[in-house]
């Protein structure tokens, strides 16, 4: 039988791919692969008796190849379980992940596999190879213990059970987040009840119902269905509503309760993940996660998160006591509530904020067509590293709304591509995030791999003629993205496993994503990925002072949030390490003490926030969330420079390319920052774009 995973050949066939055809492909593939690995191992066995050994050319590079292969047939199946997910293709998914699983495990542990890598490291071609041929080596012992290559028999046997088990809890709890926000919905008939929601958000809400062949105004858990009640709708009611199902998915309470709850699913985890790092000799899972970043310890990621911590503490208390005041002393139009709660700062923070800056992101919003946004970023971009973009409408695509766009170096020679998918809709995974299509890499003819990535958003889509209108926080989140796409896109690596976002640091990996948020804030950058949808007219200065002056409302607020989200991911997987086996972890325990002390907003009993940080049991920020704000001190301290030099400097762009794009993985990220900037690392870059005054 004809497959089109197996058959792929360049960009993926999405349009020709079938659920059914997923597990034969992997199953496939995997068994390939063992079985060249088996004949790699064996021909190093019998060349014993000339002399010869493992080398680059007869174990690391053939083995490459095996691996890419495999990531290019899973990465089109994992992306399309993200963006249209449906019963049939989560059924193949839930079957592969502990195939592969246990696939990476029994490389992880395959002791003739590690003597061969071993050997090369201590070979005198070792001392001839490349810093990322080294990186290559380095990494692949250090992931030899990581994967429990030094335990006894039945340990190994544990040690592959655990993570299969891992893989499949996992992917349970995202497709929980997913079905419960997809589950709960709510149909307004009387516009009266809507009062105060933007005409942009009824209009989507009205488009909403249509589609469900319904007469009203439909709203969601989808994230700008979300937004923009809790922030605008003048009915407290309504707004508590929505807040109780957002803030409950997945959870023992709210209008769903007990459906899809992933309670227990969280207890597994955390026991498996503590007794994985326990197998290891590492005290916690926190402890396990730092030993591939750049964090040294637990204690210095909590030590950094405090310190930050109580330099915002001050400013982030005053700005919660205005919003309190002002929300008690309303007179007219607005109500006036003496007892603030969650439902409430959303929108008395929007009122606030338009009362001392007369602007709001509802304002901004017609001034960025997402369509003149994608291209005024390619401007921004190709000014600052001499690349170019079109786009390519023969590629096959999933959806109608994505797209396929190619970079195309300063003589148009095209050196990677990546999809575009914009726009929230049903059975797609909320948030934003990019991901790996290809790698850059020479394949076995010798021949160049462009890299080729993923970028997708979850943005509110357009409706009839119009073209879909971005806030600009969406505008920032798309940066945001695309900065990650460059670290793709970028490299100059040829090894697969430090090429682009490979082998980065995941403490480093946020720091190209957010230096390029950093340009929708500078005027020069704002009058190319601006333009009024309906009059063509850049971003008005007046207008744009607002926003500047606007840009650090609330920024101590935010700065706890965050660092409330860091700390408690950091202190609930060292507390998993305290807990007796036969004990439930406290995670909601663990939370409250933590907002205890850096949270200046109570969230209400019910709030089961951690039923939903996909995060930290979805994703691969586990003891790790702590990165966004590591890697925003490095992003801020790079900024800085530009700040000095110009936005659009060409020497400063080159040298972020060559010293930090470029690069990938191959480097540790600390020598790659010290090279671009020519010392350390900063915090105070970051204090200073944030706003936040340390008194000294």
């Amino acid at each position: 039988m004809s497959n089109s995973l197996l058959k792929m050949n360049g960009l993926p066939e999405f349009s020709a791919m079938k659920p059914a055809e997923v597990v034969p492909a992997v199953t496939a593939i995997i068994d390939e692969n063992k079985k060249q690995i088996q004949q790699l191992l064996s021909a190093l066995d019998g060349a014993q008796a000339d002399q010869q050994s493992a080398s680059w050319s007869n174990l690391i590079e053939p083995m490459a190849h095996l691996d890419t292969r495999l990531s290019e047939i899973w990465s089109p199946v994992g992306h399309l379980n993200a963006v249209m997910n449906n019963s049939e293709l989560r059924d193949a998914y839930n079957t592969c992940l502990p195939l592969l699983a246990e696939y990476s495990t029994e490389m992880g542990q395959n002791e003739k596999l590690y003597k061969a890598v071993s050997d090369i490291s201590q070979s005198d071609a070792y001392q001839g190879f490349d810093t990322a041929q080294k990186k290559v080596i380095d990494n692949q012992l250090r992931d030899f213990h990581l994967s429990g290559i030094d335990l006894p028999s039945e340990k190994k046997q544990r040690y592959g059970e655990i993570k299969k088990r891992l893989s499949e809890l996992s992917s349970q709890f995202s497709e929980n987040v997913l079905d419960a926000t997809q589950a709960w919905s709510k149909l307004v008939t009387d516009k009266m009840e809507l009062a105060g929601l933007p005409s942009s958000a009824l209009i989507s809400a009205q488009n909403a119902a249509k589609q469900k062949e319904l007469e009203g105004y439909r709203f969601t858990l989808d994230f700008p269905s979300y937004f923009a009640v809790i922030t605008y709708a003048d009915s407290r009611e309504l707004r508590k509503e929505i807040y109780q199902a957002f803030v409950t998915r997945a959870s023992e309470v709210g209008p769903n309760k007990g459906q899809w709850d992933n309670g227990d699913i969280m207890q597994e985890i955390l026991r498996l993940r503590d007794e994985l790092a326990k197998l290891l000799n590492f005290s916690s899972y926190a402890e396990y996660s730092l030993a591939t970043k750049m964090a040294e310890s637990s204690d210095q990621v909590l030590e950094f998160l405090e310190d930050l911590a109580d330099k915002s503490a001050i400013q982030a208390q005053k700005e919660y006591d205005e919003l309190r005041e002002y929300a008690n002393n309303q007179t007219g139009k607005i109500a006036s509530i003496a007892d603030l709660q969650a439902w409430d700062i959303s929108y008395y923070a929007e009122k606030l904020k338009q009362e001392k800056y007369a602007v709001s992101q509802e304002e901004l919003r017609p001034y960025f067509p997402a369509p003149h946004v994608v291209s005024g970023m390619f401007e921004v971009v190709g000014r600052l590293y001499d690349i170019h973009f079109q786009e390519n409408i023969t590629a096959n695509v999933w959806h109608e709304d994505a797209g396929y766009f190619e970079l195309l170096d300063k003589n148009k020679n095209v050196i990677a591509g990546f999809y575009l998918d914009l726009y929230a809709r049903e059975n797609k995974r909320g948030g934003a995030w990019m991901d790996e299509c290809k790698v850059r890499h020479l394949n076995k003819e010798g021949q160049l791999q462009i890299p080729v990535a993923y970028l997708t958003c979850n943005f509110t889509s357009p409706v009839g003629d119009d073209p879909a209108l971005l806030t600009h926080n969406e505008v920032t989140t798309l940066f945001h993205e695309f900065g990650h796409g460059l670290h793709h896109m970028l490299t100059k690596i040829v090894y697969p496993s430090v090429s682009g976002i490979n082998g980065v640091a995941w403490d480093a990996v946020e720091l190209p994503s957010q230096f390029m948020e950093n340009w929708c804030w500078q005027k020069e950058a704002i009058d190319l990925i601006s333009c009024h949808y309906q009059t063509g007219e850049s971003l008005p200065s007046a207008l744009l002072d607002k926003m500047l002056a606007a840009k650090n409302y609330q920024s101590a607020m935010m700065m706890a949030r965050q660092l409330e989200f860091s700390l408690f991911d950091m202190r609930l997987h060292i507390q998993a390490a305290n807990v007796e086996v036969d004990q439930k972890i406290d995670i909601q325990g663990v939370l409250n003490t933590v907002r205890e002390k850096v949270a200046v907003i109570t969230p209400p009993e019910f709030n089961r926030f951690q039923n939903g940080f996909s995060h930290i049991f979805g994703g691969g920020y586990a003891a790790g969330y702590y990165s966004y704000k590591w890697a925003e001190v490095l992003s801020a301290d790079a900024f800085s420079l530009f700040e000095e030099t110009g936005i659009f400097d060409k020497t400063s762009g080159y040298a972020f390319k060559e010293k930090i794009l470029e690069q990938g993985g191959a480097q540790e990220p600390v020598d790659l920052f010290k090279s671009f900037r020519g010392r350390e690392p900063s915090i105070d870059a970051l204090l200073r774009h944030s706003g936040i005054m340390v008194s000294v």
